[in-house]
């Protein structure tokens, strides 16, 4: 090898490859001969200089021991303690891994690796100083590959999240329209029921109109079935039943059924002057449309009684 200027406080950097390592003896190392670095001083070397000389054959044999111990363990033992990757590990606890805990890892590692590359460039060891250089770039790589896993869990999970709060919104949805239909069904049947029940209201009602108490006998079955509808109105109230108000009241064709129109005195056009059928109401449902008169006009004024009257018939069904 051709004489070099003096290296005095310099140092070589040297790059490695495969075909460098095959081809290369160890004296593609030799310029690293020239200085070397032990604890915390550096120690340049020249080649005319005897003391140098007697102290890298001295420090040589040391680090050489040392490194042949350690080096080759070190390197293997960090390649293989990487974690590795199956099938296995697709499971809930590796989804909690972060993308900033495997560079944490990897760069620690990373960082031992190059510690012992140094060493290996040190003392001379191709062999080891290749061996290395394949370690970090399998390093390298499980590090790249873990980032893109963690990288793909991650858009999983948020995808999953965007699933679960789909999902949660149309469960929702589903309990609120099934609760309405629910409650549908019930007013209907209930409906249902109490509009088979009106005939027998009307029957009540038409017994009282006619019926005359002359004796005290008559006095007694009309007390009678009085107390049997009283308690029939009680259990029609208590189901939100009322009474659709009529006398003098606008005609509204949403709740009345004209059956007959005349000229009032009393009433203006429009108005109702006279019942001829109870309508009836579930809530804000119609369960049967009142059957009345109405006023042709032209009307005065309301007389109070047929107000009060009016006002009386909206509270329900009469307990009378």
């Amino acid at each position: 090898m051709a004489a070099s200027a003096p290296l005095s406080h310099t140092f070589y950097t040297l790059g490695f490859s495969s075909s460098t390592v095959s081809k290369a003896p160890t004296t593609l190392i030799q310029p690293f001969a020239q200085c070397f670095q032990c604890a915390h001083h550096q120690f340049p070397l020249n080649k005319h200089s005897e003391s140098t000389k007697f102290a890298l054959s001295k420090w040589d044999s040391v680090i050489i021991n040392r490194s042949r111990r350690s080096l080759f363990k070190t390197s293997l033992s960090f390649q293989d303690s990487a974690p590795q990757t199956s099938d296995d590990e697709d499971s809930l606890s590796e989804l909690e891994v972060s993308k900033d805990e495997v560079d944490e890892e990897y760069s620690f590692r990373l960082k031992s690796l190059m510690q012992v590359y140094k060493e290996a460039i040190l003392v001379g060891d191709v062999k080891a100083i290749y061996e290395i250089e394949a370690a970090i770039s399998s390093v390298e790589k499980e590090r790249d590959d873990l980032a893109q896993k963690v990288s793909a869990l991650s858009a999983e999970i948020n995808s999953g999240k965007e699933k679960y709060i789909r999902l949660q919104a149309d469960f929702d949805n589903f309990r609120k329209r099934s609760e309405k239909e629910r409650l549908t069904i019930r007013t209907n049947a209930q409906g249902e029921i109490i509009e088979s029940l009106l005939p027998m209201v009307d029957n009540f009602e038409r017994a009282k109109r006619q019926i005359k108490l002359e004796t005290e006998m008559e006095k007694k079955i009309d007390a009678s079935y009085q107390g049997i509808y009283k308690q029939f109105v009680e259990i029609m109230k208590s189901l939100r039943v009322a009474v659709v108000p009529t006398v003098g009241k606008p005609f509204d064709p949403a709740l009345h059924e004209a059956v007959a129109r005349e000229e009032s005195q009393e009433f203006i056009d429009g108005i109702i002057i006279e019942e001829f059928r109870r309508g009836f109401l579930l809530g804000d449902r119609l369960l049967r449309p009142a059957m009345v008169k109405v006023s042709a006009g032209p009307g005065k004024r309301i007389p109070s009684s047929v107000a009060q009257k009016s006002a009386a018939a909206t509270t329900g069904v009469d307990d009378n």
